[in-house]
């Protein structure tokens, strides 16, 4: 992944490790990082109804709370249509993802969905989702939450939505909406006996931040507000008791219980409506950069599954020289089946032999990169330059009016990079609810064995980090 620069993505999540003696099995001892000490904070059931039953809304009698159920495979269509009308949608809540990496790792996927009846209302709706997305003549889809389930006796065990990708999350119609999800998710993570469940939000959730109708964290509202109404509630009115406020008696999520990491920031460039216009718009310096591995030679191609080798050739070399567990190839295979001509592979090539490659998924009217890399000894040549310059073309050509380059940390070099393109940070929320106490902090000793685990991965040819990567890296949700 673009963001994926160092070896302290994958070496953090180690130190969640609840067993250790199976590492041994199959792992070199300096991959095993001791249990810290955890504080219990257990997080109390919602005592909410189970799937099956449809509760009444206090506040409303004459609207039943939401029917919490899982998704059918016969019902992915419907899902996907729900998704593509949710303004705070991203292509990481689209069905594609269940598919990919429950055939790539084996993670069971749980992918939550809301009904609602909407009794004679349900005819007030203005909105086309409710017309092909209709469970039935009164049942009508208003949220989604997918879940996929990471179960691991060295790694832990959580449910993520939605592992190694940088977006996820519940989208809903409404804040009583959002919590009737957030609610069955907790109940489905204490079944699972999973020790926390992680929420990958462009926006903060209404429970912890309080209602917002327009979130301004989200740049795409910003610009068109008039996207944010309701899909299944075009008057876009909330009940009177918000179910979500913890000032309310009968709300069972208790916030002391919620880690929200802001550490993160997503980086969004607005394209103009040409690649003339865009390549104008940069500096002297910026357009040389682009211009020089044309001047050595070097050329880019944008295509599909034919381009699958070389992009794995340059992505696992480049992983394996940062000291990170590289994902399988299987993954990418999957991604390319799965979303179709919605998601490009690009290449840079230099005598013959590709040098830089990167993924791109197409969602709507935003291009998102989610995976880049270049090889290290080509550097100096700045192909990595030409990659993203051919992306933000591609994008431009096709009428895309954002381009998202990931996830970053402020300051980075990574951050510095996608900045120069002119890309603005908008702040993304990653939100953890722990079932089962807090985070054990990072000792120096702990750090140390990382560094010393960083040493040996790049030194390790290439043949064993590919066969050997996969094994570590489906456990790892970053």
């Amino acid at each position: 992944m673009s963001s994926l620069s160092s070896f302290g993505y994958w070496v953090n999540s180690i130190t969640q490790a609840t067993q250790q003696l199976t590492a041994y099995c199959i792992l070199p001892t300096f991959f095993l990082v001791p249990q810290g000490t955890q504080q219990t904070a257990t997080l109390q059931p919602p005592k909410t109804a189970a799937l099956s039953d449809t509760p009444m809304n206090p506040s409303n009698p004459s609207n039943p709370m939401p029917r919490i159920r899982l998704l059918n495979d016969s019902e992915r269509e419907l899902w996907d249509a729900y998704v593509m009308s949710h303004p705070d949608a991203t292509h990481c809540h689209l069905s594609a993802w269940k598919n990919v990496i429950e055939k790539t790792y084996g993670h069971k996927g749980y992918y939550l969905m809301a009904l609602q009846c909407l009794g004679g209302n349900s005819t007030n709706s203005t909105n086309s989702i409710n017309s092909i997305n209709s469970i039935n003549s009164i049942n009508h889809l208003v949220g989604v939450l997918p879940l996929i389930h990471i179960k691991s006796l060295i790694f832990g065990n959580q449910l993520v939505s939605i592992p190694f990708l940088n977006y996820g999350g519940i989208l809903a119609d409404s804040d009583a909406v959002e919590s009737s999800l957030l609610f069955e998710a907790i109940k489905l993570g204490q079944r699972l006996k999973v020790r926390t469940i992680e929420l990958r939000h462009l926006h903060p959730l209404s429970c912890l931040s309080g209602s917002n109708s327009i979130h301004p964290s989200n740049p795409i509202n910003s610009i068109n507000p008039s996207n944010r109404s309701n899909p299944s509630n075009p008057s876009n009115s909330s009940n009177p008791s918000n179910p979500s406020d913890p000032s309310n008696p009968s709300n069972p999520i208790d916030p002391s219980n919620f880690v929200t990491k802001t550490h993160k920031i997503r980086m969004l460039l607005q394209l103009p409506g040409s690649s003339e216009e865009l390549f104008k718009s940069y500096n002297a310096k910026l357009r040389s950069q682009i211009r020089r591995p044309q001047k050595e030679g070097m050329d880019s191609v944008i295509g599909g599954t034919e381009l699958l080798s070389d992009f794995y050739k340059v992505f696992s070399t480049n992983m394996r020289d940062l000291g990170s567990p590289v994902h399988s190839k299987t993954l990418f295979k999957e991604v390319l089946s799965q979303f179709g001509d919605a998601a490009k592979i690009g290449i840079v090539n230099h005598k013959g032999g590709p040098v830089a490659a990167g993924m791109i998924i197409r969602f709507r009217n935003i291009v998102e990169i989610p995976w880049a890399s270049s090889l290290r000894s080509y550097n100096h040549l700045s192909p990595n330059m030409l990659l993203y310059w051919s992306f933000l073309e591609y994008a431009c050509s096709n009428g895309h009016q954002y381009f998202d380059f990931g996830r970053s940390t402020p300051g980075e070099g990574s951050h510095k990079f996608k900045e120069q393109w002119g890309a603005k940070p908008f702040p993304i929320f990653w939100h953890d609810v722990l079932l089962n106490g807090r985070p054990a902090a990072e000792s120096e000793s702990e750090k140390s064995r990382f560094d010393t685990a960083i040493r040996y991965w790049k030194k390790l040819p290439l043949p064993i980090s590919n066969a050997l990567g996969p094994l570590i890296r489906k456990h790892i949700s970053l």
